[in-house]
């Protein structure tokens, strides 16, 4: 049997990539995960994610995206501003990238794998944020 008509098979997202919509929203109602909206960095539209975090001394969190190419960690890097949903509080809040030197990164991709089982390929291969609450103006 040869290849489908058309010439094969249409490459769609990598494997793991794509976000079923009601999962996402599911996680969300649960405090092991955070819900972040943040703008779209080409639309200005808020955009939604759920996402694994790790708590911080401080109140902020620590959050990592498994590749570069996250929409919502390249949302953050061109505006930082961020709401956040986690563990039955809300607030507005500014993202940090910490630098490759902050020892903040090994410590939240760690933190990361032991809370949720989280296969290490890749994570923290993309951008770690801290999320700090800011004072409403």
């Amino acid at each position: 049997m040869g290849p489908p008509p058309g010439g094969g098979i249409t490459p769609g997202p990598a494997r793991g990539t794509e976000r079923i919509a009601a999962l996402d929203d599911a996680f969300a109602t649960d405090a092991r995960f955070a819900r972040l909206r943040t703008r779209g960095r080409r639309t200005g539209a808020w955009r939604s994610v759920t996402v694994g975090y790790v708590d911080e001394a401080d109140g902020s969190i620590l959050v990592a995206a498994g590749s570069l190419d996250r929409a919502w960690a390249a949302n953050l890097l061109a505006d930082p501003r961020v709401e956040v949903a986690v563990a039955g509080r809300t607030f507005a809040g500014e993202a940090e990238a910490l630098d490759d030197r902050d020892p903040r990164r090994g410590r939240a991709v760690r933190e990361l794998i032991l809370r949720y089982g989280t296969p290490s390929e890749g994570l923290g291969s993309g951008p770690i944020f801290v999320i700090r609450a800011v004072e409403p103006a």
